[in-house]
This record gives structure tokens, sequence and C-alpha cells, in this order.
């Protein structure tokens, strides 16, 4: 920066004109980027007439379509009722059957409905259905995460000093292809019997320095409302509990499961957080917004935890797209989260660099909102690891010398 300050104010102007001029120039590629990726607000008339499309084939109404026990019962799991519904050639269709045999797949209509019908490669079509890509066999693991090996008491996931899981359900709208527990999918949805959940309860409720729970799945908000109910009151009953998490993306695969009946029940337990998954901007719909809306006005925390998927959102421009979009909609950016090593899902897996510039390209660039942790899972349980680029250089005693989030190299001291 040329301006040279001779402590006036017209000085100070100048520099701070120059400084914006500079700060603007850096933000100019990534708003001419954002331009040409989809949200789902923009694809809104694509996905109205791909839901007419689906309303005709099931001869449904729209009343069926905004009711999530309809969505349930017409996912789709045929290859052929899906090739009436989106154009696949017939290796496309043999490919997604013989996957299927060994990875079960289902899509919401809902989810379906957000399938570009002529992009091989659109990021909710890969999300959603099965490829070859699935079947290498040289890659991964059925339980990288070491649930099995973490489970002190029936249901629960424990890896951390004050905080569990309850798993509660194999169930979900759409099995995505990248799950880390797609080894709990089996071939039959099943809720944990009554019976695991109490037992659950009963080592939380022996254990007082539990004051965090995570009911999950699966997807958690496939319980019943009854069940919810109960669950999360017998939790809220717990003295030591502070804090009830939902795990779901019901707002990203089936929006109208947040009904204003759920929402009741979920206002009765405060704190509640959800956290869900929005990997895409396309799957930022009207129907996304509204359900958000529906939680926060019960009272519920939202937060996103998205996974970083190579040829999904592996890009610093998507990835603040994406970003930005959830906060207009009220989800707080959480995590961005290394694809886990799952045996079938390769091709997901991206380098750790691509994550590392996706950091280096939020911070400073964009709000400190959207700005989630990225983090890696270690190998059989050893928890969340955050992976961050070097902005520390050096540290002795009261000196320390920084790169900000520029590049730029300063000293900096402490008493």
């Amino acid at each position: 920066m040329s301006v040279q300050l001779q402590n006036r104010p017209e000085d100070f102007r100048q520099y701070a004109l120059q400084r914006a001029g500079e700060l603007k120039q850096m933000v100019v590629p990534y708003l001419q980027q954002s331009k040409t990726i989809p949200t789902g607000l923009s694809c809104s008339e694509m996905y109205e007439a791909r839901r007419s499309t689906l309303l005709n084939y099931f001869s449904a109404t729209l009343e069926d379509w905004e009711d999530w026990h309809w969505q349930m019962a017409h996912r789709i799991s045929d290859s052929h009722v899906l090739a009436s519904l989106l154009p696949l050639t017939t290796e496309r269709r043999l490919e997604i059957e013989r996957v299927g045999k060994t990875f079960r797949w289902a899509v919401s209509p809902y989810y379906l409905s957000l399938m570009d019908d002529t992009d091989p490669f659109d990021p909710i079509r890969l999300q959603g259905l099965p490829t070859f890509e699935e079947l290498v066999e040289d890659f991964g693991e059925d339980d990288p995460m070491g649930e099995e090996i973490t489970s002190p008491a029936p249901s629960i996931t424990r890896r951390y000093p004050d905080r569990l899981i309850i798993n509660v359900t194999n169930m979900c709208a759409m099995y995505c292809r990248h799950c880390q527990r797609r080894r709990n999918i089996g071939e039959t949805d099943t809720h944990s019997p009554r019976v695991q959940l109490e037992a659950a309860l009963d080592y939380i409720r022996a254990n007082p320095e539990i004051r965090d729970v995570l009911v999950t799945g699966g997807d958690a908000l496939l319980l019943s409302d009854e069940t919810l109910d109960w669950l999360l009151g017998e939790l809220h009953a717990i003295p030591h509990v502070e804090i009830k998490r939902l795990g779901t993306r019901a707002p990203v695969t089936l929006p109208m499961r947040i009904t204003d009946e759920l929402c009741a029940v979920l206002a009765k337990y405060p704190p509640i957080y959800i956290n869900t998954q929005f990997n895409h901007p396309k799957e930022i719909t009207k129907d996304a917004k509204n359900a958000a809306d529906k939680l926060v006005a019960a009272g519920v925390v939202l937060g996103n935890q998205a996974v970083l998927l190579k040829g999904i959102n592996n890009t610093p421009e998507v990835m603040k797209k994406l970003n930005q979009e959830l906060l207009k909609i009220r989800v707080r950016p959480y995590y961005i989260f290394h694809a886990k090593n799952v045996k079938g899902t390769r091709h997901f897996v991206t380098p750790i660099q691509d994550g590392i510039a996706i950091i280096e390209q939020l911070r400073g660039y964009t709000s400190g909102l959207a700005v989630p942790t990225y983090i890696i899972n270690a190998p059989k349980g050893g928890g969340k690891t955050p992976i961050t680029p070097q902005y520390l250089v050096s540290l002795k005693e009261n000196k320390a010398v920084l790169r900000t989030w520029e590049g730029k190299y300063v000293q900096y001291e402490t008493p």
C-alpha cells in the first residue's frame, strides 16, 4: 500500500479508500464464479416441474407430497421405477441394480425432484444414486469410527468424557452414498427396541458426568413424534443432562417431516440443538428454508455438518456459497467433515489439502459465521481432530510470528 500517512484525517481517509479498493478486488473473482453455482432457490422452477412429473406418476396430490409419511411410503428403491422418473440408459439402470445387491439404496420423492434430468454429475444425483465405484474393494472399512468398540451400553457410542451418542434407528429418507454407517442399513428399516433405549437411559443416569446427549441413527427425526416425546422427556428429566442434540438430514431430504406437531414436541425440552447435513447449495430450497424457519420458531438451535465430497463440494467457491446460503436460512455452518474411509466410498474421499485450501479461502474472505471447523475423525474412535492452515509460524516466550489470512507475516508480542 503506497499511501504515506502523516497523521492527518484526509490521509486516513485516503488510506481507507485504497484499502477498501484492494479488499473489493479480492472478492470480485468469487462474486463472478458465484453466479454460476446453482442453488435450491435458483432451481425452483426445475424442481417444481420435476415434482409435477412425480405427482403424475404416483397419481398423488400436493397434499400427499407434503405428508412425510407419504414420502416415506413412496421412496424409490426400484431401478425400473427410477428409470420411469429419471432418464437412464439400460446400462446405468443395470449398474444401479448390481450395486444395490451390495449396498442398499432408496431416495425420497422430494430428494429425487432435486436431481437434474440431464447432468450425470449433478451433485444431488451423485449423493443419492449408486455407481459401480462403490464396488471397489481395495479401500475402507465397515466401521472406521470404531463404534462397535466404543459402545459401553446398548445403542450408545461414547468417545468423549462428557457426552455420548444414542443410536435410535437405521432409517433414513434417503441412503446417502457416502454414509459412514452404511453397515447398519441392512435390508429392512428398524428402530432400536424400547428395551435398548431404556438401557441407554439407565447408563446415562448412572454416569453424572454426561451433560450432552446426541440422538442419531440413521435419522433421529424418523422416530414417531410419540417416541421422540418420550425419549426427549426422559433425557430432560435427568438433572445432569444439560443439552439434547438431534442428528438428522430431514431438512435436506425430507423437509415435510418438520411438522407443527413435531415442533411442539421439540419446544417442550430446551435447549435442543439440531445438526443437519447440507452438502451443496442446490439442497437449500424453499422447502428446506420453511423447515428451518419452523425449527427456529420452536427454539431449536440449528447447525450444519457438511461432508467434504469429491466432485460435489470440494472447491472453495462451492463451499463458500453453501455456507453463505445456510446463514440466510439461519443454519450455522459448524463442521466440514473429511469423508471417512468407509468401504465403498473411495470415489468421494478428497485429499486433505482440499479441505485446508477451502478453509484458507473462507477465513478472512467471508464472515466468520460462515467458517466451520474442518475435522478429521481419528480412526477407531479417536475422536474429532481439527485441521487448520498454519497461522502460527513461531512462538518464543512472549513473541510470536503470525501469518494473517492474507498471507502476510507479522510479529506479535504479549506482556
